[in-house]
């Protein structure tokens, strides 16, 4: 035996006959290997592989139900690129799977339904190794089953004591105690919560809210009032104030009238939480949306104006589940977020925490009866609406209502390593992976203010793909080492506001549970510091396990051009003036800045984009312009240079690209005045997808 260890079993033996730190509580304590608080997908994860690693294990859940979000409602997986999946995560998607493959399964629809209502894209496929869509008892289900096979003790309905419930020995967790008095011990501990709250009474450092971009050179976080997005935010003028146009009357609820920050500053505010509901319209399993308690129109003023200011589009995405059921999230300005009504809720105390979630479930119950039923909203949303309820089989002992709120985000460590936004574009890449992500930095809004117009605005939301896997740090799962020695956190992990967007994927939570799972094995066997364990001794077992820890076969660094390294005068997407809703991407490479756009291949809608350039000096400029080529782009994208002479119109075939090393093709060259200039496509005719990206105009000598 290893001195260290033979150290720290000592000391543990003489802890737990001493009696020592804060009063002892009357029941025996229970001791175990691995001590896993919080029964989230993550803490599920880890309590299997620890199970299967032979060892001690507990898993204490706050709830009566295990899974978090994944059996809550959070039905469509968000899953990025599906192949980095590995380990106990594909392993549960799987077994899903097989659920999925008994015809009894399908007791409302067949699996060729589900596909129609999912405009042709599969959910259910034979051949496919997985199911990345899913009912929430059955999720509940499989979890239930993969923990009772491994003898799994799981302790429902205990909560942990933060004020006075974590002892400490030597920077060490020596036994966490429950608001009931029950005391576990253990050699290691997790904090498998979406809150971070063992994490955060064991003493460990962590952030809430965003932090600014210049913290850890980032572009995403912090403020973002000047982002051109349009999803999830008001596209029509609508009033703020009790009495329209008169500020004096008051703000109507949601909105707040102070400063809303500066582009790129960190804030204290925390993107918006929501139930994802599981909805039904098959007659025989449906419940009417009921009208909560304490209803109060006002909360759905801004929803009304905004529905009379010509916003008549659905407030919601509804995401097909089998059975008839889906997976119900947020959409458009006025939604299932509640926007604002949640800065408090990672520090609150638990009776503060249940007031805050009460009064989610009286905002989205609210809504969706207002939805259904109140005469302002158009009778084209209250119909469609009429074809739905909550899931009569769902949730049944909580009135067909989601179990958990979905906390997107509360604490987050600041560990030993903290990943950003820079690790999501692989601008850096870690050496010690225990697991890949590779879904959107994906942040709701946070805050809903009143714009210099007077009008009121969304702010907060931000959807950039990383354009494929990225690796998560061992470092960012574990504190530092002065602050903690035998902790794992793989939920509320150690990165920043924009990367956690990323991250916090119900998929990725469960793959770093089970990589925390087994570095624990190896810290409890050779007498480790979590901060210790060899990587190269984990990283063997975690392939072992088919955990995915490297890149993509072939991959190559992400051709990210900056705009200011183009030759000549750059303009890029963002700064274009936009008439239409344009999408966001960055599937394909290359590409300036953060992605491109492109029209959806929407010919019915006319959008445009307008590039200016503000020209030093007159005289001859190359004009080129970008774009990523494919089948199914226009091949005649009409595209108006501006110069001197007048204009010209050119219609480019964005099928193909033969420009430069870098992707641009030339537009011409032409005769310009010193001062703006400008260039504008349209997706008019355009016979396929319009691709835009960024214009450069370059001065011949």
């Amino acid at each position: 035996m290893k001195v260290k260890q033979a150290v720290f079993l000592a000391l543990v033996a003489i802890f737990l006959g001493s009696g020592c730190g804060r009063q002892r509580s009357l029941q025996r304590p229970v001791v175990q290997d691995v001590v896993i608080y919080g029964g989230t997908s993550a803490g599920v994860s880890a309590a299997v592989q620890a199970a299967r690693m032979h060892l001690r294990v507990i898993l204490i859940e706050p709830s009566q139900h295990v899974g978090g979000l994944t059996t809550s409602g959070l039905g469509a997986t968000d899953t990025g690129d599906k192949s980095v999946i590995g380990g106990l995560s594909r392993e549960f998607y799987q077994r899903v799977k097989k659920h999925y493959d008994r015809t009894e399964a399908w007791n409302w629809e067949s699996p060729e339904a589900l596909t129609q209502e999912r405009r042709g894209r599969p959910a259910y496929e034979p051949e496919a190794d997985a199911i990345w869509v899913f009912e929430p008892k059955v999720a509940e289900e499989v979890l239930e089953k993969m923990l009772a096979e491994e003898g799994v003790q799981v302790i429902r309905g205990q909560r942990l004591n933060r004020t006075n419930g974590v002892e400490i020995l030597r920077r060490r967790i020596m036994s966490i105690q429950m608001e009931s008095g029950e005391t576990y011990k253990g050699a290691i501990f997790v904090d498998a919560t979406y809150e971070g709250d063992l994490m955060a009474a064991a003493g460990v450092s962590y952030h809430v809210g965003r932090e600014a971009n210049e913290v850890y050179g980032e572009t995403l976080n912090g403020v973002q009032k000047a982002r051109n997005v349009k999803k999830h935010r008001f596209t029509v003028p609508v009033d703020p104030y009790v009495a329209p146009g008169e500020p004096q009357s008051g703000l109507l609820p949601g909105v707040h009238g102070d400063d809303p920050g500066t582009d790129g500053e960190g804030d204290h505010r925390v993107q918006a939480y929501c139930f994802r509901m599981c909805m039904s319209r098959v007659p025989e399993n449906r419940v009417a949306f009921p009208k909560p308690e304490g209803y109060d129109e006002a909360r759905y003023e801004l929803l009304l104006r905004n529905f009379e200011a010509g916003d008549e589009s659905l407030p919601l995405s509804i995401s097909p589940m089998p059975n008839g059921k889906t997976d119900t999230n947020n959409s458009g300005a006025f939604s299932t977020d509640n926007i604002g009504m949640n800065y408090t809720y990672p520090e609150a105390t638990y009776e503060e925490r249940e007031k805050i979630v009460q009064e989610h479930e009286t905002y989205q119950k609210g809504l969706m009866w207002t939805l259904a039923n109140h005469p302002r909203v158009p009778e084209s949303i209250r119909q469609r609406m009429s074809q739905w309820g909550l899931a009569a089989d769902e949730f049944t002992g909580n009135g067909n209502w989601p179990r958990e709120l979905y906390i997107r985000e509360a604490r987050r460590m600041i560990g030993a390593y903290v990943t950003t936004e820079l690790d999501c574009r692989r601008e850096r890449v870690a050496e010690d992976s225990v697991g890949l992500g590779s879904y959107n930095m994906d942040s709701h809004n946070v805050q809903r203010y009143i714009t210099p117009e007077g009008t009121v605005q969304n702010e907060g939301d931000i959807q950039v793909s990383p354009g494929g896997p990225y690796v998560i740090s061992y470092r960012s799962i574990i504190p530092r080492e002065e602050e903690c020695r035998n902790l794992f956190v793989p939920a509320a992990v150690s990165s920043s506001h924009i990367a956690f967007g990323s991250i916090r994927m119900e998929p990725v939570f469960m793959i770093l549970g089970q990589s925390c799972a087994t570095a624990a094995s190896i810290a409890i066997e050779e007498g480790y510091d979590v901060q210790e364990v060899p990587y190269d001794t984990l990283r063997e077992q975690l392939l072992a396990q088919g955990q995915v820890l490297d890149l993509p076969e072939g991959w190559t660094p992400k051709r990210i051009l900056a705009a200011k390294s183009l030759p000549g005068i750059a303009v890029d997407d963002e700064q274009a003036a936009l008439v239409g809703a344009w999408d966001t991407s960055s599937s394909v490479q290359p590409y300036v800045g953060e992605g491109y756009r492109h029209d959806s291949g929407d010919a019915s809608a006319f959008k445009s984009a307008t590039y200016t350039a503000a020209l030093p000096t007159p005289g001859r400029y190359v004009v080129k312009m970008n774009y990523t080529p494919n089948g199914n782009r226009g091949s005649q994208v009409p595209v108006t240079v501006q110069h001197r002479g007048g204009a010209e119109t050119l219609k480019l075939d964005q099928r193909k690209n033969e420009g430069d090393s870098l992707g641009f093709v030339t537009l011409g060259t032409y005769e310009f005045e010193a001062g703006e200039a400008t260039v504008t496509v349209t997706n008019e005719n355009a016979g396929g997808y319009v691709v835009i990206d960024a214009v450069t105009w370059e001065r011949q000598e």
